[in-house]
């Protein structure tokens, strides 16, 4: 049938499988109290999800891709079900249809370019590289690419796909929280870079405009729900719809300068806003409550977390020295050049961004004290998860050149596409 295990690695790829592994570890050690009952089948849930995570990002046939895309749900589905909070049932069951719906229209859309390409060449594969050369109509185009487009989309999240997201993470255990933040809406991104460009290039231009509309309102949608959030997963879970719209803003600006923004903001969204998850599931560990209303000075009893919540806060807000700064500064200039209005919006949302960080900050580590009973700062392995996090955020905003010649391939592999 034309199938094959056909995997291979290039710079883009690399850079989000070691992002895979490293959260991967971190995951792995968040979870090390918090999972009390039936440990092994956890682990071997979140263990399948990293494969599934680690396939896509590796996947050069079709099929295969599929495949492993539909491996990332059922263990995400899993772990949110099983170890979930009080209404991870309905969350659950919402991550699934949504994410289901768009797979199924996907596999629509990669059974078309294969009998496609069948009938053009004779030879019926599904390997990438082979299908790259397949010449659609322009109707024809268009219809396959929005089966590719959605299902990518809904994983992003782009608004109005992202009504799953909130609830997943808030009910989802912190593992599951940090690896779909920090993983599985990268997929969303690498899927439109890596099939939906190369595949579709007129289609894709023609559809740019609207992308980058509905990508702007999605930092700004995404940053007024997060600074409404009274529950500090949801508001987490909005401000990451908020900044993937940066992600799919700078990806349809066709700018060299803004796609290696958006490699830096897969990156440094996974690292900022994966550990203010994993901060939200220590202070739910403790507290025993997500609602920031509930908490208030928790910094004289937690000043090396309240240190930590500073710092990623800060991040997640864009601020200088700090990778993000670096991804949302090449993302607004690329498109800048383009499109002047778009660009001037999507600046608003960092505005936006530093409100409801500063909200965040204020009622849960400053204020009035709240919670009287004694609650324990960061354990060696909670500072252990802090340090490697931080270390990673500061080190990207210092120096992100290695990562900027690591997935320089992409402008040459989009070249007809791209403008200076």
């Amino acid at each position: 049938m034309g199938v094959s295990l056909h995997v291979a690695l290039d710079g883009f790829g690399m850079v989000l499988l070691l992002l895979t592994f490293f959260l991967g570890i971190l995951a792995v050690l968040c979870s090390w109290n918090e999972i009390r009952e039936r440990a092994g089948f956890y682990y071997f849930n979140l263990l399948w999800t990293l494969a599934g995570i680690s396939g896509v990002f590796v996947a050069m046939d079709l099929f295969l891709f599929y495949f492993c895309w539909e491996v990332m749900l059922i263990p995400m589905y899993l772990l949110i079900i099983l170890w979930g909070d009080s209404r991870r049932r309905y969350a659950a069951y919402k991550f699934f249809l949504f994410t289901q719906a768009g797979s199924l229209l996907m596999l629509l859309s990669i059974l078309a370019v294969y009998f496609i390409h069948g009938q053009q060449t004779g030879q019926y594969t599904f390997d990438y590289f082979e299908l790259l050369r397949t010449t659609f109509q322009p109707g024809t185009a268009w219809w396959i690419m929005a089966g590719f487009m959605i299902a990518f989309t809904i994983k992003l999240p782009m608004v109005p796909f992202h009504n799953w997201l909130p609830d997943a993470h808030s009910e989802a255990p912190t593992a599951g929280s940090l690896l779909l933040a920090g993983l599985l809406l990268k997929t969303g991104a690498y899927g439109i870079v890596r099939f939906v460009l190369p595949l579709f290039p007129e289609a894709a231009v023609a559809i740019s405009w609207w992308a980058m509309l509905f990508g702007v309102t999605g930092i700004i949608y995404g940053a007024f729900l997060a600074f409404s959030q009274t529950d500090i997963k949801r508001l987490i879970a909005y401000t990451s719809v908020s900044h993937m719209g940066f992600v799919l803003t700078g990806i349809f600006s066709f700018s060299e300068i803004a796609m290696q923004g958006v490699v830096m903001q897969m990156l440094t969204h996974g690292l900022s806003t994966g550990a203010l998850f994993v901060m939200a599931g220590m202070l739910k560990e403790r507290l025993h409550t997500r609602d920031i209303t509930k908490m208030g000075g928790l910094w004289t009893s937690m000043p090396a977390m309240g240190g930590a919540a500073i710092l990623f806060t800060m991040a997640s807000s864009g601020l200088p020295l700090l990778g993000n700064f670096i991804a949302e500064l090449f993302i607004l200039l690329g498109t800048f050049t383009v499109n002047v209005m778009f660009s001037v919006l999507a600046s608003v949302g960092l505005v936006l961004s530093a409100l409801y960080g500063l909200r965040l900050l204020q009622r849960v580590f400053m204020g009035a004290i709240v919670v009287t009973n004694p609650v324990r700062d960061l354990s060696t392995r909670e500072m252990l998860i802090m340090a490697a996090l931080s270390v990673s955020i500061v080190a990207l905003g210092l120096y992100p050149q290695p990562v900027i010649d690591t997935v320089h391939h992409l402008s040459f592999t989009l070249q007809p596409l791209l403008h200076e």
